[in-house]
């Protein structure tokens, strides 16, 4: 059969989204505006960075203002957790639920240490049983379609991730796969495994949807073409460029004007301050400026200024005078 377009409709378990372009959980990164401004340039559905659930199960207060805040115009959305415990796991997936997340991604593939020396992230690769009871428990809690995004292996030669994927799709129910094809300590370095993502997506009946070095449109075509995915998930490609999204639905044909690259940063600024308040958004704000700036060729100075800059009033004034911005949607 042949291959959907990207600009088709995907239906996880119950939830229909509007095409096939989604945007990945992005850690330290994925927060409600993020999400919104991904489908406010054509992602079909967000995911969020991954969120505690140990910190939902604990009633964390940070955690439930900041990582569990949705935005009405952002839906559907997803929410990740990560985490070991089956029985927090079914209680911070209620809360996820509560809150208004449509389906709820468990994280099985993240490789940086401080998350899989807990067992949680690709550490569970090893342990499928953990792992499928992980997706059983997040299902009963929660209500909601659940997903889990995963990485290939743990190491050089290893299918384990791969075999992990299809008893999550064949016993524990999972409504779709996030797949990354590549093993965990290659990190973000050398080639996708492409036709180890079209061995699963010919075993599994759920949606697989492939992730991993999609840093441009280009790439996310030819990985979901050698795939033969249901979807591609776009993560790195996404940062300072929302515009990736119009690309692969076809909204765009040409790089955006650089009154678009500054209106956008504007808006990010906005919603940054709005988020955190401006002391918070304007250091959180230091990891977003270079995407944009990159894109602007933006001298030295500007960009050392606008690092250093504690005043998101003078931020704002520095990147006004990189062009003439065009106005944005309001979130």
């Amino acid at each position: 059969m042949a291959q959907p377009p990207l600009t088709d409709p995907l239906r996880i378990g119950d939830v229909e989204i509007a095409n096939r372009v989604l945007l990945a959980p992005l850690a330290g990164i994925g927060n409600w505006f993020v999400r919104l401004q991904a489908r406010r340039h054509g992602a079909g559905m967000a995911v969020s960075e991954m969120v505690s659930s140990f910190g939902l199960h604990h009633r964390n207060e940070r955690t439930l203002r900041e990582l569990l805040r949705l935005h009405p115009d952002e839906h559907p959305v997803s929410l990740q957790l990560f985490g070991q415990d089956p029985e927090v796991m079914r209680s911070a997936a209620a809360t996820v639920a509560e809150a208004g997340a449509d389906l709820i991604d468990i994280n099985m593939g993240c490789p940086v240490r401080k998350v899989c020396k807990t067992g949680a992230g690709a550490a569970l690769i090893e342990q499928p049983e953990l792992a499928l009871a992980l997706a059983l428990a997040a299902a009963e809690g929660g209500g909601k379609p659940v997903t889990v995004k995963l990485r290939s292996g743990l190491r050089a030669g290893d299918r384990s991730g791969f075999e992990l994927a299809i008893r999550l799709g064949e016993e524990a129910g999972v409504a779709a796969i996030a797949f990354h094809p590549r093993v965990a300590n290659q990190g973000h370095s050398g080639g996708p495994d492409y036709e180890l993502a079209r061995e699963l997506c010919g075993r599994l009946e759920i949606p697989v949807i492939i992730s991993g070095g999609l840093d441009n449109a280009e790439a996310a075509r030819r990985a979901y073409a050698a795939s033969g995915a249901d979807a591609v998930m776009i993560a790195r490609g996404a940062l300072g460029n929302p515009w990736i999204f119009e690309e692969l639905t076809g909204d765009r044909r040409e790089p955006p004007a650089e009154s678009e690259i500054v209106g956008e940063l504007l808006w990010v600024i906005d919603r940054a301050e709005e988020h955190l308040g401006e002391e918070r958004a304007a250091r959180y704000l230091r990891k977003f400026y270079p995407w944009y700036l990159e894109r602007l060729g933006t001298g030295k100075a500007a960009a050392s200024t606008l690092q250093r800059s504690d005043d998101l009033d003078l931020a704002r004034e520095i990147v006004r005078g990189l062009g003439s911005p065009r106005v944005t949607t309001a979130a």
